[in-house]
């Protein structure tokens, strides 16, 4: 199991239940912070001196107070830690639960688990690390069907070129007139909207560019 922690999480009774929850699994060094500017430096001092941290437990958000951060958030903290240390394991533990910006944690960020703070946090951070020590990826159970269910979409052939119109730069007031010369049906205007507000919908995207990402990213375009 792990032996050297850093927990970054600025609310003191979830920084104690998961010193807890690593005392239970026998993690007994496990240092804990509660700003983001902290975590980095720590991690930074400890590769300094060739004791660096197996694991970062970290939340996404930190309330602002007196004191400035130059790292606002556990996205930021992810990032920074990575460029120094790029085989630090990363959990996060936090309240955020929609899909794509989880999706995009494990995809960009790197990170190797995901846990949401809601009932049975505490069972399911123990999972985590257990996998994490395992060198596996672990989410959370409801955030899997979360994601499961996003990836279940079914793009119709409609869909699929409307994405790849827009990938193309044509703009969305266009793409009827492009429809109508490939002979796609339905091809007005009122029907690409649609069409673009379910997949952004069920997607859980707000913009078209993250569609057209997405799209990318799943070989659907």
């Amino acid at each position: 199991m792990f032996k050297k922690v850093l927990i970054a999480e600025d609310h003191e009774i979830a920084n104690i239940s998961v010193q807890k929850t690593l005392q239970e699994l026998g993690i007994q060094t496990a240092k804990y912070v509660y700003y983001c500017d902290d975590a980095f430096t720590w991690v930074k001092n400890a590769q300094r001196d060739g004791e660096p941290y197996d694991l970062l437990i970290t939340d996404l958000t930190f309330e602002e107070d007196h004191n400035p951060q130059r790292l606002s958030g556990g996205l930021a903290l992810i990032q920074a830690v990575k460029e120094i240390q790029s085989q630090l394991k990363i959990i996060v533990l936090s309240a955020e639960s929609r899909t794509a910006v989880i999706d995009e944690l494990f995809k960009s960020r790197a990170i190797d688990g995901y846990v949401r703070k809601a009932r049975r946090d505490a069972q399911y951070l123990k999972e985590a690390l257990q996998a994490a020590h395992q060198d596996k990826l672990y989410q959370s159970p409801e955030i899997k069907q979360s994601i499961r269910e996003k990836n279940s979409h079914e793009f119709t052939t409609l869909d699929i070129h409307i994405i790849a119109l827009l990938a193309k730069g044509i703009l969305q007031k266009d793409i009827p007139h492009h429809l109508q010369q490939q002979q796609i049906k339905p091809s007005g205007l009122s029907s690409v909207e649609k069409r673009l507000n379910l997949m952004k919908e069920v997607l859980e995207f707000s913009k078209n560019e993250q569609l057209i990402a997405y799209s990318k990213d799943i070989g659907l375009i």
